[in-house]
């Protein structure tokens, strides 16, 4: 059984940052076997995906919305994956969700991932 604890959320004004955390435990395999993800979901709307990171950390990929702003990480000893957000926009605003993929690789699509966290709220005034 997989369990991802995200953590870091807030409110912040238009500019700032925040870092978003994501714990994970899990019984059977190593963090370091799966692939990570960030998803968020505004008030009214779908969830769309955000970024993506293998599981060695080597690769990333990222919506072309908050490309340049953002940045995934992860820390293989720590059982945590990272989603640093700089510059933040009143369109960022959302409910961020951490997920798990079995596969090692980037993943973007969201039915590909097979454990989810709880979210923590983003909320970012103008």
């Amino acid at each position: 059984q997989v369990q991802l604890l995200e953590s870091g959320g807030g409110l912040v004004q238009a500019g700032g940052s925040l870092r978003l955390s994501c714990a994970f435990s899990g019984r059977t395999y190593s963090f370091a076997s799966y692939g990570m993800g960030w998803f968020r979901q505004a008030p009214g709307k779908e969830r769309e995906f955000v970024a993506a990171i293998d599981s060695s950390g080597g690769d990333t990929t990222y919506t072309a919305s908050v490309k340049g702003r953002f940045a995934i990480a992860r820390d293989n000893a720590k059982n945590t994956v990272y989603l640093q957000m700089d510059s933040l926009k009143p369109e960022d605003t959302a409910v961020y969700y951490c997920a798990a993929s079995i596969y090692t690789i980037v993943i973007m699509d969201s039915d590909q991932y097979h454990y989810w966290g709880q979210g923590t709220q983003v909320t970012v005034s103008s």
